[in-house]
């Protein structure tokens, strides 16, 4: 009675090509999960800003990017978006004062995971993989100190979609984590970039004498 201890159910990721010693070929290695219809996207909540940040992608990657880095299935131009997305300039995950150190710790993490491998922990273009050889030369990623005249977007776009020897990540990161790591990668091209405590020294500095001057 193998059903009294074998669901019955589809189950995702599951070989049913081959089930109580019979062998379907038809089906054999197909995942039994689906994807969900295009242009849809999970339910992430009520805020409308973050809503509009996990929308579908309106600058896309060319068809040329099915061969270069097998975005087979993905919904794609004819011609690549990376130059529009030079126009892209501000980044949907704003950040201020009080999200900004969360923000790049966040990114620190995803970058370390993702990314320091190849980019090197300080964003120089060292990283184990390159110092070893694997990608040829060095230099062949470049220096994110280099790149500071990239739009958001494009570093976004680049990416989501994959850019030269770099894969795409739009199938393993969501979009506002993305957009975290391009907060990230913008904290090596200025020192400055995430802190807020200068503005917030020169309001109380501004406001304390009148206070001192109303106990006056």
């Amino acid at each position: 009675m193998p059903d009294m201890y074998r669901s019955p159910a589809l189950e995702p990721y599951v070989d049913y090509g081959e089930i109580r010693g019979r062998e379907n070929k038809e089906v054999k290695n197909k995942l039994s999960s689906r994807q969900t219809p295009k242009y849809t996207i999970p339910f992430v909540g009520m805020d409308i800003d973050h809503v509009k940040m996990m929308m579908p992608n309106k600058i896309k990657a060319g068809l040329a990017w099915r061969e270069t880095h097998g975005l087979y299935g993905w919904d794609l131009d004819i011609e690549s978006g990376y130059d529009k997305a030079q126009m892209d300039s501000i980044n949907p995950y704003t950040m201020n004062a009080d999200n900004a150190k969360g923000i790049l710790e966040d990114g620190k993490k995803l970058y370390t995971s993702m990314c320091a491998h190849c980019h090197g922990e300080k964003g120089d273009g060292n990283g184990p993989m390159i110092k070893s050889g694997a990608y040829g030369s060095a230099g062949v990623v470049p220096d994110y100190k280099t790149l500071s005249a990239l739009s958001n977007g494009q570093i976004f776009h680049s990416i989501y979609y994959g850019k030269g020897y770099m894969g795409a990540h739009g199938s393993i990161l969501d979009k506002k984590e993305i957009w975290t790591l391009v907060h990230y990668v913008r904290q090596f091209q200025s020192e400055d970039y995430g802190k807020f405590e200068s503005e917030n020294k020169e309001e109380s500095d501004e406001s304390e004498p009148v206070e001192d001057e109303k106990m006056k």
